[in-house]
């Protein structure tokens, strides 16, 4: 059992290295084929602070990198957090509606009843 652990361990720590040296290679490319501002925002950056510049990918692969950079945009961390957001929010409303209420509690259930039984009678 140890050694099937083992296994899944070295596996993932290299696919974490292999991502890591994925990112690296675009993530290098990018910044040296386009000017140091957010696509979005127009922020510009220098080296100083440079850590804030992220790569996004158009279409969403990660694995789409091609050496043009046609699949590449430099944002700013928050122009590129509020990318992905929207995403997110794209994909949550493509459910048919049938999704459960956020709450099942109804406080009010049985006011009228309770407001019947206090009145004197």
């Amino acid at each position: 059992m140890a050694e099937g652990n083992d296994r899944l361990d070295k596996l993932v720590l290299e696919a974490r290295r292999n991502a890591e040296k994925r990112e690296a290679g675009y993530r290098a490319q990018a910044l040296k084929l386009f000017p140091w501002v957010c696509g979005r925002c127009a922020r510009t950056f220098s080296h100083s602070n440079l850590q804030l510049l992220e790569v996004h990918h158009k279409n969403g692969n990660h694995h789409d990198n091609p050496a043009d950079g046609s699949n590449w945009e430099l944002l700013c961390t928050y122009c590129h957090e509020h990318e992905h957001s929207k995403l997110k929010d794209m994909a949550g409303r493509t459910d048919t509606g049938n999704s459960a209420p956020a709450t099942t509690f109804n406080p009010f259930a049985d006011l009228k009843a309770m407001l019947e039984s206090k009145k004197p009678g």
